[in-house]
């Protein structure tokens, strides 16, 4: 997603107490990282904020990572967290179960290691890259699929959403590709039996215009022994 600059984003996110300034100090240790430690959640390509602030707010006995290339989008993410909190009767200092980052997913591994142990992973309408050349940029390409494996535990889920047809047919291609198993699959998610869907931005614009937005459900594959 394109964002026009904001020059109040740097400045409001250097006194926000749920920024983390520098991500790599924390590799390794996310879950000292926060006030309490609680299981791990990831979201990456967290965009405006909404889906993160709200699965805090609905989930507090989880600590959630909200991670953005960037930091312009982070600033706005910001204000709309604050916002839905104190819109549910809360303040700025009872948002203790999030973290806004500013990092690459590229380099992921670099600051979320196996120590870390993240239990659920969520990539919510990334970037479809259509163009051959551009489809390992893809959040869901098997590469990167592979990496995540490195900080995921061994029961965690991985939750997609996406609006495109051909990002999410290939993507279930690629999960086949680096040993994942789809726990749960829909074509129609509105109208499917998942119970637990938070809406994010892009999908309220989607759904809107009557496109069906697609989801699963992805763990690592166990071997028997």
């Amino acid at each position: 997603m394109r964002i026009r600059k904001k020059k109040w984003a740097e400045p409001e996110l250097a006194v926000c107490d749920f920024f983390v300034k520098n991500p790599e100090e924390h590799t390794g240790q996310w879950k000292k990282a926060f006030k309490k430690e609680q299981p791990l959640y990831l979201e990456i390509g967290c965009g405006k904020g909404g889906f993160a602030g709200r699965l805090a707010l609905e989930n507090p006995d989880k600590n959630i990572i909200a991670l953005d290339i960037k930091i312009d989008m982070l600033g706005v993410g910001r204000r709309t967290i604050v916002k839905l909190f104190e819109e549910n009767g809360k303040t700025q200092d009872d948002i203790t179960n999030l973290l806004l980052v500013n990092y690459n997913v590229e380099q992921l591994d670099k600051i979320i290691t196996t120590d870390d142990e993240i239990e659920r992973l969520y990539i919510n309408f990334c970037n479809p890259w259509p163009r051959p050349k551009h489809k390992k940029r893809r959040l869901t390409y098997y590469k990167k699929l592979e990496m995540y494996k490195k900080f995921l535990k061994k029961d965690a889920e991985i939750r997609f959403k996406t609006d495109d047809d051909e990002l999410f047919d290939e993507s279930l291609e690629y999960f086949k590709q680096s040993g994942y198993e789809i726990t749960y699959l829909t074509r129609d998610l509105h109208n499917s039996d998942v119970k637990d869907n938070i809406e994010t931005e892009h999908e309220k614009m989607f759904s809107a215009e009557g496109i069906k937005i697609k989801y699963l459900i992805a763990k690592q594959k166990t071997i028997d022994d």
